[in-house]
C-alpha cells in the first residue's frame, strides 16, 4: 500500500525547477510546521499564503477537492466488456456521419459544428455501450428519452446587394 504522506507525482514534475534548492527550502519549512504545530497550522499557513498570492496579483488555479476516493487500483480495474475492435469501427462510422451530416447541413444554410455533433453521438455511443440497460436482467431497463439537439453557430446571412 502507497503510503498517503508520501509526495505523489504531479503535472509540476513536468516542469524545470528554476531553483531547486529554494524549493527545498520552502519544503523544509512546510515540513517543519506541519512537525512541529500540526498539520492544521501547516494547512492555515498555506491557505494564508495562496490568499496573500492571490491578492498579490499572482495567477493561481483553485484547489479542487472532492469527497470522491477510487478505492480500486487501476491495475485491479476489470476489463471493459464489449469488443474493443468493433467499439473502433462504431466510432470511425459515427466520426464519418458526423462529417456527412455537418457536410450536408451546411450546403442547406443549417449551419452546425462537426466537433458538437461528434460529442453528442460520442455520448451516445458510450452510454449505449458501456452505462445504459436493456431488459436482459430483472426489472424493465433503462427508460430513455434522448432529445439531442444542438444550437448552430450564429453566422451572418450573405448579403444580397453587391457593392
Amino acid at each position: 500500500m502507497t503510503d498517503p504522506n508520501a509526495i505523489q507525482p504531479s503535472a509540476l514534475d513536468q516542469l524545470p525547477d528554476r531553483d531547486p534548492e529554494e524549493t527545498a527550502e520552502w519544503q523544509a519549512s512546510l515540513d517543519a510546521v506541519a512537525r512541529e504545530a500540526g498539520p492544521h497550522r501547516a494547512a492555515y499557513l498555506m491557505r494564508r499564503t495562496l490568499e496573500r498570492a492571490e491578492a498579490g496579483g499572482v495567477a493561481l488555479p483553485k484547489l479542487l477537492e472532492t469527497d470522491y476516493v477510487n478505492t480500486i487500483p487501476t491495475s485491479a480495474e476489470p476489463g471493459l466488456p464489449g469488443d474493443p475492435e468493433m467499439e473502433a469501427r462504431i466510432t470511425a462510422w459515427n466520426r464519418w456521419n458526423a462529417a456527412a451530416m455537418v457536410t450536408r447541413g451546411a450546403k442547406h444554410g443549417v449551419g452546425g459544428h462537426i466537433a458538437t455533433f461528434a460529442s453528442a453521438a460520442w455520448l451516445y455511443e458510450t452510454g449505449f455501450n458501456h452505462f445504459f440497460r436493456g431488459k436482459e436482467q430483472d426489472g424493465s431497463g433503462d427508460q430513455l428519452y434522448i432529445q439531442g439537439h444542438a444550437s448552430p453557430a450564429s453566422t451572418p446571412a450573405p448579403s444580397s446587394t453587391a457593392g
